[in-house]
């Protein structure tokens, strides 16, 4: 998928798990308060974009200059490159165990101000909403995405510190989701990463080929009208979603 649609997706995603208010279609699995589907949204679509980290012309590669891009080549190197460790099932199944654990142990509940654990969080929440508002086209330039970003970032570190623990949800939630769009290209995903498992000969190699990677290829190359098709919807629907979930926070 392209970077715009994963961010969308990863939107519409959290939109779908948390939103409360009646007016939106939602599955009430993660239920949550209006403020936190809204701003959960925005940065569950930078949340979306995390795997492709991996990549050194991927929007992420270009949000900090030659350090991002030095980053992402480094994260390449280390992953296998481009769709290999980022984009690997295990690796989000670690990403979603390590969410769990953060929140079952409470890690980030209480964070006290300039720990270690609080700047962590203002980088995680800088970064997923500098790259959410870029990719989405809410800014035209990378210096005001920062200020978005550190805006965010120290106004929820400082004055709402009992967000901090949804955090780890949002990751989790967009990094899968960035999974689920690339299997349903025909890039795929690299199944048993960091071992290759061949698919077996009955299996046509568009679904699971001899390079290991599995597939559910209906919206066929990335960028595809198919995609295009599957995403406008889509993004009206996370739209909908931010847009009634800030509404109903305002006064009655």
């Amino acid at each position: 998928m392209m970077g715009g649609h994963h961010a969308v997706c990863g939107a519409a995603v959290w939109v779908g798990l948390t939103a409360t208010a009646p007016v939106i279609p939602a599955l009430h699995m993660l239920p949550m308060t209006p403020a936190e589907t809204a701003l959960g949204a925005l940065l569950c679509a930078g949340a979306a974009l995390g795997p492709d980290a991996d990549h050194a012309q991927a929007t992420t590669a270009h949000s900090a200059g030659i350090v991002s891009k030095a980053a992402t080549t480094m994260v390449g190197a280390v992953s296998g490159g481009h769709r290999h460790g980022t984009h690997a099932p295990l690796v989000a199944v670690g990403v979603a165990l390590l969410a769990w654990a953060s929140i079952h142990y409470g890690w980030l509940a209480n964070t006290a101000r300039f720990t270690w654990a609080w700047w962590l969080c203002v980088a995680v929440i800088c970064t997923m909403m500098l790259l959410a508002v870029k990719v989405l086209k809410l800014v035209p330039t990378w210096p005001r995405a920062w200020l978005v970003g550190l805006g965010t970032a120290a106004a929820v570190t400082l004055l709402w510190p009992d967000f901090l623990p949804v955090l780890p949800v949002i990751v989790a939630v967009g990094w899968c989701t960035h999974l689920a769009g690339d299997l349903l290209t025909t890039g795929g995903l690299p199944l048993a990463w960091p071992f290759r498992l061949p698919g077996p000969a009955f299996v046509p190699d568009a679904i699971w080929g001899k390079n290991g990677y599995f597939s559910l290829p209906v919206l066929g190359n990335v960028g595809s009208g198919r995609e295009w098709l599957l995403c406008v919807p889509i993004s009206l629907y996370a739209l909908f979603g931010v847009a009634a979930s800030m509404y109903a926070l305002l006064p009655t």
